[in-house]
């Protein structure tokens, strides 16, 4: 752990394989008790449908690590989606039908094991747990593997064009009902001439790469994915990616971040604390690549602090003022030995802390990098304590890290 200026714990030790779901939702409950996860029982090839994971459950006062239900609903890079709602007997994840193929959220007490099946998937659910917001989980796999469910190749099903049968879906958890609240054709007549993709003339689609809530649960976030029917250029990935914002019933809809800027070299936003507004990386001078933030609408687009580079999962802390992220292997500020830093950024000093240097490459990266391991450094509801993945021997681990600012 190469001296950690923090304390810092793992809370799987003897179990293979764990990892926990997202930077921006954390593992661990409300009150503070437990940690919720996906254990996955290979990670030297990718998942294969019909295949079981379990979610698992650790009590971080006793240090006990139970199996709470097992699920066929999960993929190598957000497990199964486990995520709380508003208190400990809320737990979300997701589970696969292979009889039809249909992926769906879970609500489950894990305290009592009481589960009630919705007809939605989950993506990320709202902080009280009333909502759960999704994109097509089978589609995922178009624009990224790792991040939805696996089903055999002969039944993903591929949009054509802005699809008006395929958009971002939201669930009532309370009576498990769920609805197409946008269409990608929605989406795109709503915003008009600012959403095209740079390339229309090329042919393609629409489809979902992520959504999440603001913390309020006032506002969702899109990251859309424009997917062409070849690579646009060796070396780069075939789609284009713009951010897309609006209300729960589907209605204000913005663009916050457009296809143009996007390609400069950006990835993973964030909502900030307040709901307004959204964090993420980007090349915002086509050269550097920097914390930046942006209003829900795409106004006021600007970096938090031309001095300190960019990288990882980043997410502010409630004060406005420091910032958490992590690195790829791949990235500058990786150590080039398969270790990464967990970072604290102080943005307004232009300062930084190694909050911990751990392993996060994997023996083996997997077809399209989809078993690398990212740690995904996530605040806790009081940001007093970190969660984030590491492979430091070989293996899927969850570490907590003690906070204090």
């Amino acid at each position: 752990m190469f001296n950690p200026q923090f304390s810092v714990y793992c809370v799987t030790p003897g179990l293979n394989g764990c990892f926990h779901r997202f930077f921006n939702t954390s593992p661990i409950s409300p009150s503070g008790r437990y940690l919720a996860a996906t254990h996955m029982f290979h990670e030297n090839r990718l998942s294969v449908p019909d295949e079981e994971a379990e979610i698992i459950l650790v009590d971080l006062l006793t240090g006990v690590t139970s199996v709470v239900a097992k699920t066929r609903g999960f993929d190598t890079q957000l497990g199964a989606q486990a995520q709380w709602g508003a208190t400990d007997n809320e737990l979300f994840f997701n589970d696969l039908d292979t009889k039809d193929w249909h992926a769906f959220g879970v609500k489950m007490n894990p305290i009592t094991g009481r589960c009630q099946n919705l007809c939605g998937p989950i993506f990320e659910v709202t902080r009280d747990g009333k909502y759960a917001a999704s994109v097509c989980l089978l589609r995922s796999a178009i624009t990224q593997r790792g991040y939805g469910v696996v089903v055999p190749p002969e039944v993903l099903p591929w949009n054509e064009g802005a699809s008006h049968k395929d958009g971002v879906y939201l669930t009532d958890t309370t009576t498990g009902k769920c609805k197409l609240i946008a269409s990608y054709k929605d989406i795109v007549e709503a915003c008009g001439g600012s959403i095209h993709p740079l390339e229309p003339e090329r042919g393609g689609a629409y489809h979902g790469h992520q959504v999440s809530w603001n913390p309020q649960g006032t506002r969702l976030l899109l990251a859309l994915a424009f997917n062409y029917p070849k690579p646009i250029e060796i070396g780069k990935r075939p789609l284009d990616m713009c951010l897309i914002t609006m209300k729960p019933d589907g209605s204000d809809i913005h663009v916050a971040l457009k296809f143009n800027l996007w390609r400069l070299g950006g990835h993973h936003p964030c909502w900030c604390p307040d709901g307004e507004y959204i964090t993420q990386n980007l090349r915002i001078d086509n050269e550097n690549m920097r914390f930046i933030r942006m209003r829900y609408d795409g106004s006021e687009l600007i970096s938090l602090n031309n001095k300190i580079s960019g990288c990882g999962h980043p997410s502010l802390h409630c004060d406005g003022r420091h910032l958490l992220s992590d690195a790829y292997v791949f990235e500058p500020l990786a150590f080039k030995d398969g270790t990464v830093p967990i970072r604290l950024v102080d943005i307004e000093a232009g300062t930084e802390q190694i909050i911990a240097r751990i392993g996060s490459k994997p023996p083996y990266m997997g077809p399209f990098y989809a078993l690398r391991v990212d740690p995904h450094p996530a605040w806790d509801r009081t940001f007093s304590r970190i969660a984030f993945n590491a492979c430091p021997d070989g293996t899927r681990r969850i570490y907590i890290a003690d906070i204090n600012i």
